[in-house]
């Protein structure tokens, strides 16, 4: 069996070489050792990150390729990963190069596919703050853990952050990630989406760990608040898009409303029960404003050039 696993990474050089150095770590219990390919796809034209791979190929316990997609986009980059595959490969992994997976992370992920059979397995992206003082906010409202369910339990959408699919879906389903969505993100929720749609079956593996590394950058209520609006605007315009029928408007429209008066309502109680209440009372604001958004079409640029570092 051999299984490849798909990395885009786009100037951030300390952390796909803790990504990498993740992966080469990876053991295998549960289900016999597959063969697998690591396949790093640089964004930047100028191959910003081929010096990570020259200092990781020799010792790599793995196959590793390297190859650069020089139009700027995370569906160009993804799209182009996908294109570099072996094409005798059985499953394709998907990762981000601010995260570090458990040394189980795809033997869990292969033998969940197994047991039950899935197209698709997706699982958690747990916090690693960079920073040991984090604020006493961020703690109380739990801004940066995931929502988890049962191993086994079904999804209708899944994130390139932590996922495995069959190769034949990619196969059999086209064009992958849509180039639409190459500079404001939420190409994944598009074709997971997509899948679903299609029928194929996708799984939730709770053992399945990965950690996303938070610089003190994201621990701040903007970024918070721009999240939740980006995530839900993201999921609407998707959701607008695949299933365009009254019934979904409706239930969105009513969703983006309820969330903005919940969130309005808890204002004033919030300021008496910490910031974290307050924060986490805007964030339903956000959210429902962005609900509303992407079913008006609204998307925004996110990914955008900045200089080569660590």
């Amino acid at each position: 069996m051999l299984v490849s696993i798909c990395v885009a990474t786009y100037q951030r050089l300390e952390g796909l070489q803790r990504l990498l150095d993740g992966l080469n770590q990876l053991t295998f219990r549960k289900i016999a050792r597959p063969d697998i390919e690591v396949v790093v796809v640089d964004n930047d034209a100028n191959g910003c990150a081929n010096a990570v791979y020259t200092t990781q190929v020799s010792h790599f316990q793995w196959s590793l390729k390297y190859c650069v997609e020089s139009i700027q986009g995370i569906s160009y980059a993804r799209n182009q990963a996908i294109a570099s595959l072996n094409p005798n490969t059985n499953f394709v992994a998907f990762i981000d190069d601010d995260e570090v997976p458990n040394p189980s992370w795809l033997d869990e992920l292969l033998s969940v596919q197994q047991i039950y059979d899935a197209d698709v397995v997706t699982g958690p992206v747990l916090p690693h703050f960079i920073q040991s003082d984090v604020p006493d906010w961020v703690v109380k409202g739990k801004f940066f853990e995931p929502q988890r369910f049962p191993t086994g339990h079904l999804m209708k959408v899944a994130f390139t952050n932590n996922v495995l699919i069959r190769f034949e879906v990619l196969q059999k389903l086209g064009t992958i990630f849509d180039e639409r969505f190459a500079r404001s993100g939420g190409e994944d929720v598009h074709f997971f989406m997509r899948v679903y749609r299609a029928g194929y079956k996708i799984v939730w593996a709770d053992e399945a760990l990965v950690y996303e590394w938070i610089p003190e950058s994201r621990m701040q209520v903007k970024w918070i608040l721009e999240r939740g609006f980006l995530g839900w605007s993201r999921h609407s315009f998707c959701e607008r898009e695949l299933y365009p029928s009254f019934f979904v408007l409706a239930t969105r429209i009513v969703k983006g409303i309820g969330l903005m008066t919940q969130g309005i309502c808890l204002i004033f109680p919030s300021l008496f029960l910490g910031q974290h209440r307050l924060i986490k009372a805007l964030l339903n604001i956000y959210r429902g404003v962005g609900t509303l958004a992407g079913l008006c079409g609204v998307r925004y640029e996110v990914y955008k050039a900045v200089p080569c570092s660590l």
